[in-house]
């Protein structure tokens, strides 16, 4: 079982003290991309002005610069740690059980724009990059949906892509059976299915947490969707290539 992340575009300060390996980090293919990637941004990071209109950034957020600019030497955490927003709050990984952690760290992977595929407890730094930032030079695009999804062809068994669609063009799943991309709904006072948008993001996050804290690693799609419906988690196949998760309207309405 493979599960996809999207990452968050706000993250974690602090770390160990530790600084940036790629040799440590899983798929070492994509180290070549990494470098590119790392090159571009830091370079981009000694015009700040330029790093801001490239990453769309606004006055309150020149933070964020200094992130990029000291991405080498910058301390290191888990990715599964390090990224917060609306669906890491959700998986809460600081403080799953141990074998939930442990599973992630072998089936949870996280899409960064800067670093490719990472697996849930490589360490990386703080920085600020996004899907559609524009490195001088170097689109990310062109830079990652080949390898990405090379890497992701390697793959045997269930694939679960929990990505924003943004994220899947920068590396596509195989289109083969037992891949599936996860979305998320809820039901209307009509009674009718509608996909969420922001609000997707708070299911995704608790049921990855559920999956992890069972413990299981599912072989295929037959087996997640009645794992999911013995926890009365509303699980079922959708469109073609895709599961659908039901989710309470209320509970999407939260936040």
């Amino acid at each position: 079982m493979l599960v996809l992340l999207p990452p968050s575009e706000t993250k974690r300060d602090g770390g160990d003290d530790r600084a940036l390996d790629l040799s440590r980090l899983s798929y070492q293919g994509l180290t070549g991309s990494r470098v590119a990637a790392l090159a571009a941004t830091s370079a981009l990071a000694l015009d700040p002005d330029a790093m801001a209109a490239a990453l769309r950034l606004g006055p309150t957020q020149r933070g964020e610069l200094e992130r990029n600019r000291c991405i080498a030497q910058s301390p290191v955490m888990a990715a599964m740690d390090r990224y917060t927003g609306v669906l890491y709050d959700a998986l809460d990984a600081a403080t799953l059980s141990p074998g939930a952690r442990s599973l992630a760290k072998s089936s949870v992977v996280i899409h960064s724009a800067l670093f490719g595929l990472l697996g849930a407890g490589d360490s990386i730094p703080a920085y600020r990059l996004s899907h559609d930032s524009r490195l001088p030079g170097l689109k990310l695009r062109s830079l990652w949906s080949a390898s990405i999804g090379a890497e992701l062809e390697r793959h045997d068994g269930l694939i679960l892509d929990l990505r924003s669609e943004a994220y899947v063009a920068l590396g596509p799943v195989p289109d083969r059976a037992e891949s599936y991309f996860l979305r998320v709904v809820a039901a209307g006072v009509d009674g009718q299915k509608r996909a969420l948008n922001h609000f997707n993001k708070k299911g995704k996050g608790e049921f990855l947490r559920a999956l992890l804290e069972a413990g299981q690693d599912h072989a295929d799609s037959a087996s997640l969707i009645e794992w999911a419906q013995s926890c009365g988690i509303r699980l079922a196949l959708g469109a073609p290539g895709e599961l659908e998760l039901e989710v309470e309207q209320v509970v999407a309405a939260k936040r």
